[in-house]
């Protein structure tokens, strides 16, 4: 399962860098969760074939995120932001003036990536 949410998160931010042909199998496949016979039947080519496609894409896509860093910098937003979140319940109910020092310090990091 952690394999598939790997390949769609990279799907969604590189996707688009894809050619036509490479997107349109591997939504079939990673999205639509269609098996490779299916796919290969409606595109006329061989299993083998999109089985081939699919790992040339997972290798075009981790290659963007290992130049692009994209993802990461996402998963890092996400958790300064769940941070602020939670610092910002505490300040609501402490009113303690350091705390709005530290959800500064965060956006300025965030800002940063």
């Amino acid at each position: 399962m952690e394999k598939i949410v790997e390949q769609g998160m990279l799907y969604d931010f590189y996707g688009e860098l894809l050619t036509p042909h490479q997107r349109k199998i591997y939504e079939d496949v990673v999205i639509h969760d269609l098996s490779l016979s299916e796919i290969a039947k409606e595109q006329g080519i061989s299993r083998q074939g999109v089985h081939d496609l699919v790992r040339r894409c997972d290798k075009i896509l981790a290659e963007y995120e290992e130049k692009l860093k994209l993802v990461e910098k996402f998963h890092q937003t996400k958790k300064m932001v769940e941070e602020i979140r939670q610092i910002t319940k505490e300040y609501q109910q402490t009113r303690e003036q350091g705390l709005i020092q530290k959800i500064e310090r965060i956006a300025s990091q965030i800002l940063e990536l």
